[in-house]
């Protein structure tokens, strides 16, 4: 599952919608919105993201958090280290080779450590959020 897949999970239970009346009432099939939260699927277009954030009729900061979470959750990721840091490219390897092995209190805390690290350089945390859409 992607971290879009839970967040829209959580939204349906919490409002008690089945994934057959949210898939009709966003014209797609039942199948595909399985496959989306399920991490199955690539991530939602734009368009499809705001569909959903107009179903639940979130504003502001959740629906800035649900074009966040579909932004990060592409399940199939490729990294391009070239040009960079040989320990970069050591680091995307290492990553790839051992995700499958860490528990979810370690990938939670791998994150943290990379969000503290991001938050010290706003700068440079904007760009990649700029290279991401």
């Amino acid at each position: 599952m992607t971290p879009f897949g839970e967040k829209i999970r959580e939204l349906r239970a919490a409002r008690g919608v089945t994934m057959k009346d949210m898939a009709a009432a966003l014209r797609v099939s039942p199948a595909y919105l399985s496959a989306l939260e399920h991490g199955r699927r690539g991530r939602p277009s734009w368009a499809q993201v705001q569909a959903i954030i107009g179903y639940f009729n979130v504003i502001w900061d959740e629906a800035a958090e649900i074009e966040r979470l579909a932004r990060l959750s592409h399940p199939r990721v490729t990294i391009d280290t070239s040009g960079l840091d040989p320990r970069a490219t050591e680091l995307a390897n290492r990553l790839a080779e051992e995700i499958a092995h860490l528990t979810s209190a370690e990938t939670r805390e791998l994150n943290d450590v990379l969000n503290a690290m991001l938050a010290k350089h706003p700068a440079r945390r904007d760009a990649s959020a700029r290279k991401r859409q």
